[in-house]
């Protein structure tokens, strides 16, 4: 009956396990590809805050140069600014200089004609992240142009969404291989010798390494010209690795080459040392019995153990400082190495990498040794619990670096649910919340989590054997049993003497004895004897793998725990696909000043607009002036007058009066007095605004013979 039951058990079990891996696999595939199917290009993590000529400003003459301000440092080639005229020709000398700050200037040649010209700029911000735009201004008048402006396509399309994979197949390596040593160094010894175990570190290493190659190779054509034919260009391969981001990938590179030797020391030497000492466990008494006569085994067993911690120990050094410096390759490239504190957001940010890393990778390998390490080598209680801790510090790191991270790039409220990256920073606090519940059931499991069920299995399968064979024979299987499965390794025993517990199994072996005494020169009688005792040792490892997989299954501690590490594993997934968009997200901090500048420059270069409520304090003494004022520069503007009710309809009164200050100067007030248009309208032509700067605009309202006021607004002209 066990005989039958057992495969189906495993059947099943097997079944299971190939349908949980490829639902998680399914949820991958899934979240990947929704991430790029709504992905745009790119976004740019320096802004365009300013230029000189402004956007969309007429200017009288021509100008002698294009400068162009960013809110932090950018990287320019000699083709990264061009001006053209309204022909489409280009009017620039090609080489953008530094002016100082965050500001970049290319020259412009002489007797440029009238009309509307065209700024385009290509760069790479310090962040690593490509960053294009376009914008027009004039000279003399507006007219038409024959450049188009179309969308950039730098940072998107095809390279794009295969930089945008490389990224994360990046970001998932580094979490496997990191995560997973941390795991079994940390946690579960034993699990250096599981192959499960060590596939998944190793194709942590080779996703890492595979991934990094190219986005080495994907690097020039993705921040130029985003051509697939130019990913294989040896001279812009040659231009990135003078980048920072390209010193970056290739010091990631030499950093792998020193995980290959640690992962090779961590599952060669380090793994068969651990099986060693698991075979001296299983000896144990053989080791007490010459201790009693002599104290070489116990020098000897003193010494194993001390050159295991050296190991450990040296293996823990050596695994953090590549750990640290993998992390640190990212770093040193992107967010945190430029905007305010940069000098210690990078070292936060190491921090950071490093605690995802341990907290998700040890749950990769956590969910690993819970469905697919073998059954004699089984994760047990004392594991778990140690990684259980091990999380709990690290969520508490990943939650101390975040709240810092956060608010070093959002920057304000109105940030975090206005912008793009804020609202995507929300996301990811609310699955990492997720994650944190799902952890605590894990947790519960974890507390529940023993070794009990199987131990007392065992215990009733020796107390049967005794009810047959007297107490002591009992309590020797039992104990016996426990002690296998303890060492995770099944009893080898001498042919000729697996049963010996076993009254028949003795009468047999004892029969084979005298038989083989008196043909002792019969060589097939010897083989045939070798062929059953092989058969038999098999059928009764197959037996013991079964029943031991039963009781594994059986425990409802270790199910429950496998189904929530596998749900953690499921949102861990989507937590890193959000957290790969968010690194390639212009940070809120930078995409509210880009916004503020944009803002501010409108007001000064395009027409403006202000609306002062006033109240005279008479009948019908109510309502709100408009003043508009176009092209709003230095020189000749056009002012409008609008007057309404509270209502919104127009009405006349009597006078209407506008005034112009700047104070910082010490100039004005220099007053103008428009003439009615229509009701409610009144217009000025050639309002002189002498110099650029914070001017107050007073409007004089008099709605009766005695009833008057006068209100007062600030705006920026020229």
């Amino acid at each position: 009956m066990t005989q039958a039951i057992a495969p189906r058990a495993a059947a099943t079990t097997t079944g299971g396990v190939a349908f949980r891996v490829r639902a998680l696999l399914l949820l991958l595939l899934a979240v990947i590809g929704a991430v790029l199917a709504g992905a745009a290009p790119a976004s740019a993590h320096a802004a365009l805050t300013g230029s000189d000529p402004q956007q969309g400003a007429v200017v009288g003459r021509a100008p002698t140069q294009v400068s162009l301000t960013f809110s932090e440092k950018v990287a320019m080639s000699d083709d990264s600014v061009r001006v053209l005229d309204p022909k489409g020709k280009r009017v620039d000398t090609g080489k953008a200089t530094d002016l100082g700050g965050t500001t970049y200037g290319v020259k412009l040649h002489s007797g440029l004609p009238d009309g509307t010209f065209t700024v385009t700029y290509q760069v790479v911000s310090a962040d690593s992240h490509p960053v294009s735009g376009a914008f027009t201004f004039s000279v003399g008048a507006p007219s038409q142009t024959s450049v188009a402006l179309s969308d950039p396509a730098v940072g998107g399309g095809v390279v794009g969404a295969l930089y945008g994979v490389g990224r994360y197949v990046s970001y998932a390596g580094f979490i496997l291989l990191v995560g997973g040593a941390a795991f079994v160094l940390a946690c579960w010894q034993r699990g250096a010798g599981v192959r499960p175990v060590q596939r998944l570190v190793v194709s942590g290493w080779l996703a890492l390494t595979g991934a990094t190659l190219a986005l080495l190779l994907l690097r020039g054509s993705y921040v130029g010209s985003g051509k697939v034919g130019d990913i294989f260009d040896l001279t812009l391969l040659g231009q990135v690795l003078q980048t920072k981001a390209g010193a970056a990938l290739v010091s990631r590179l030499l950093l792998l080459a020193a995980g290959a030797l640690f992962i090779a020391v961590l599952f060669g030497a380090y793994a068969r040392r651990d099986e060693g000492d698991a075979t001296d466990e299983g000896d144990a008494s053989g080791r007490s019995d010459a201790s009693d006569k002599g104290g070489g085994s116990d020098k000897g067993g003193v010494d194993a153990d001390a050159e295991k911690r050296d190991l450990t120990f040296g293996l823990a050094i050596g695994g953090a400082v590549v750990a640290a410096g993998l992390a640190a390759s990212w770093a040193m490239a992107e967010h945190a190495s430029t905007g305010i504190q940069a000098g210690l957001a990078m070292p936060v940010d190491v921090l950071h990498l490093l605690a995802v890393a341990v907290w998700l990778g040890g749950l990769s390998a956590l969910l690993v040794a819970l469905f697919r390490a073998p059954t004699e080598t089984q994760i047990d209680a004392a594991a778990v619990r140690r990684f259980s801790r091990l999380a709990f510090g690290s969520v508490s790191v990943l939650a101390a670096t975040g709240i810092y991270q956060s608010w070093r790039q959002v920057g304000s409220w109105s940030a975090l649910t206005g912008t793009w990256y804020g609202q995507l920073l929300l996301i990811k606090i609310g699955l990492v919340a997720v994650l944190v519940g799902i952890a605590w059931i894990s947790r519960r499991w974890t507390a529940q989590l023993s070794e009990a069920p199987q131990a007392k299995a065992l215990a009733t399968a020796g107390a049967k054997a005794g009810a047959g064979t007297g107490t002591t024979a009992g309590t020797t299987a039992g104990a016996t049993a426990l002690a296998e499965l303890r060492t995770k390794q099944p009893t080898k025993v001498p042919a000729n003497s697996r049963e010996s517990s076993s009254g028949g199994s003795d009468s047999r072996n004892a029969d084979s004895r005298d038989s083989n005494s008196g043909h002792s020169n019969s060589r097939d009688s010897h083989s045939g004897d070798s062929r059953r005792a092989a058969q038999l040792a098999r059928q009764q490892t197959a037996v013991a793998t079964a029943r031991q997989k039963r009781l594994r299954d059986a425990d409802p501690a270790r199910a429950g725990l496998r189904r929530s590490v596998l749900a953690e594993a499921g949102v861990a997934v989507v937590l890193l696909a959000v957290t790969t968009v968010l690194t390639s997200t212009e940070p809120g901090r930078t995409e509210e000043a880009a916004k503020q500048a944009t803002s501010s420059s409108s007001q000064r270069s395009g027409p403006l607009s202000l609306k002062l409520p006033f109240d005279t304090g008479g009948q019908d003494g109510k309502g709100t002036a408009e003043v508009t004022l176009a092209p709003a520069r230095v020189g000749g503007n056009e002012m409008h007058v609008y007057v309404e009710r509270p209502n919104g309809k127009a009405f006349d009164i009597p006078e209407v009066k506008v005034a112009f200050t700047l104070k910082a100067k010490k100039i004005g007030p220099l007053p103008v007095t428009p003439d009615r248009i229509a009701t409610g309208h009144w217009s000025a032509i050639g309002v002189q605004i002498p110099m650029a700067g914070d001017w107050e605009i007073a409007v004089t309202v008099r709605t009766s013979d005695i009833d008057q006021t006068t209100v007062t607004k600030n705006a920026k002209i020229g």
